[in-house]
């Protein structure tokens, strides 16, 4: 049995940080995480793709982020099992809850925190005949690694975040990028769909919309994809490519947690804003996974969420205790490790 004060399921960039805010009030954590590495979905799905609004970074990849963050609570030792699912809890008789996995591992904690994003997901994936031929041979639903696209002719279809994001960022690495999107307004930034048309004015994006993909061709691998422009006539466009990447967004599904008699709203587990607890006491939900009135799903949004959560777990573990807030400025962090990192005093002299 692994017990620790916060049971944190999902190791995403707001379970890494909920460790660090923990750690401050000297309340030791462990995450449980489906995916064999920490980092959710910045590690899995896109660990190249820049992000632009964490706060003190104008850009940083998403992987270098979860890198930050990992060293940021390397001196609060967390525990971790990776690989292996939550699949049940049960709630003990002192009020402490018992989690285990697929596997079997039990997990003991006076506090649950779920911060399981946007929980298990799948692709969303267009309804074309040979599809499954050319997965993994010319069609990808995931962008890990961008020089798998060096100097290759890539086609993105979509019209969100992603498929734009990912297009701007191509243009640099791929020899030549198809942007296709069934309709001519875009749901991505207004930034992201000014910098398209710019690199295409430019002539480094080949821009189709109104289209889609109607039919794959290639012997073992994907060598060329038809897309059907609907503009006054329809035309029919055979486009030699070497990569097709279907960008259609996820499905997101709580999985086991659904079953868990928390108030579920949208595939979301709703709480209360004051401190992101659930309707079961001792549970919270922060980041992604959680709804409420005014809910943006961002990182930072996430981070806001994890402080929170820590002070009010403080409470409830210890009921008799008051805690008072310090600047990490004034009381500097220190590690269970017993490491120690503070501001260097200043030196007091008396004048004669």
């Amino acid at each position: 049995m692994i017990t620790t004060d916060i049971l944190i399921i999902g190791a995403g960039p707001t379970g890494l940080f909920a460790v660090f805010e923990a750690g401050l009030l000297q309340l030791k954590c462990h995450l449980i995480d489906a995916l064999p590495q920490a980092g959710g979905q910045c590690s899995e799905i896109y660990p190249k793709k820049p992000i632009y609004d964490i706060p003190g970074f104008s850009e940083i990849l998403a992987g270098d982020l979860v890198d930050n963050l990992m060293e940021q609570i390397k001196s609060f030792a967390p525990g971790f099992t990776l690989g292996e699912r939550a699949q049940t809890i049960e709630k003990q008789e002192d009020g402490s809850f018992i989690v285990t996995t697929n596997k079997g591992t039990k997990h003991q904690a006076p506090i649950v925190a779920i911060a399981g994003g946007l929980g298990s997901f799948e692709p969303r994936k267009p309804l074309l005949e040979n599809l499954k031929k050319y997965e993994d041979n010319g069609i990808a639903y995931i962008i890990k690694d961008p020089e798998v696209y060096r100097d290759t002719k890539v086609l993105i279809a979509g019209g969100g975040d992603s498929a734009l994001d990912w297009s701007i960022f191509l243009a640099d690495v791929a020899s030549e990028v198809t942007l296709v999107h069934r309709r001519k307004e875009f749901r991505g930034a207004l930034d992201s769909v000014e910098k398209v048309q710019a690199l295409k004015n430019q002539g480094r994006i080949r821009l189709i919309t109104p289209g889609e993909v109607t039919s794959l061709k290639g012997d073992e691998k994907l060598q060329s994809v038809t897309v059907r422009k609907n503009t006054t006539a329809v035309e029919d466009i055979e486009i030699a490519v070497d990569h097709f990447i279907p960008l259609f967004g996820l499905s997101p599904k709580l999985g086991p947690i659904a079953d868990w008699g928390l108030d579920i709203e949208k595939n979301a587990i709703k709480v209360d804003t004051f401190d992101y607890q659930t309707n079961v006491p001792g549970m919270y939900a922060i980041g992604d996974v959680n709804t409420y009135p005014g809910k943006l799903k961002l990182i930072l949004c996430g981070f806001h969420e994890a402080t929170l959560m820590c002070q009010s777990a403080y409470q409830r573990i210890h009921p008799d205790k008051r805690y008072v807030m310090k600047y990490t400025t004034v009381g500097g962090v220190t590690g269970f490790d017993g490491s120690k990192k503070e501001a260097p005093k200043a030196v007091v002299k008396a004048i004669d």
